[in-house]
């Protein structure tokens, strides 16, 4: 089985407001990059937009590692909150309707096609390819607009 690692992250201007996400996709020393951006929208979102994304470039079933520096979007997975998701229905452990539960399901069918295993890195630090893709999302929301600093 093909090991793809996939970098995302998403950013948003005024959250919600203009948002912008992307991802690096690697395999076998060769880069992909993605990115796109909305004009009304949050920062989990764009998180989460930038992972399904990145999964939905694979053409077959791969190994992949996603490398996020948000817990959003990794905490579900990591802390295995994403099965009591599915079986309270969408609810979360205190009984409130999951947010962004379109995209969570989304995130959740591309996960099956593949074996994603995700990592957890400090955002705006060291890490080139999450520097990268923070540069790409916010590059994005400037495509939309001129954002309020």
């Amino acid at each position: 089985m093909k090991h793809v690692d996939i970098y995302t992250d998403g950013a948003c201007s005024n959250n919600p407001g203009k948002g912008g996400w992307a991802a690096i996709l690697i395999y076998n020393g060769i880069e992909k990059v993605i990115s796109g951006g909305y004009p009304m929208t949050t920062n989990n979102r764009m998180e989460l937009f930038a992972i399904i994304n990145g999964l939905m470039q694979l053409k077959e079933p791969c190994d992949v590692t996603v490398y996020s520096d948000s817990a959003y979007s990794l905490d579900p997975f990591l802390k295995d909150w994403i099965t009591g998701w599915v079986a309270n229905n969408w609810k979360t452990a205190g009984k409130d309707p999951v947010k962004n539960v379109d995209l969570w399901k989304t995130l959740l069918m591309e996960t099956k096609k593949h074996t994603v295993s995700f990592v957890k890195v400090k955002g705006h630090s060291d890490n080139v390819y999450n520097n990268r893709c923070d540069e790409l999302a916010r590059a994005e929301i400037k495509k939309l607009g001129e954002i309020d600093d």
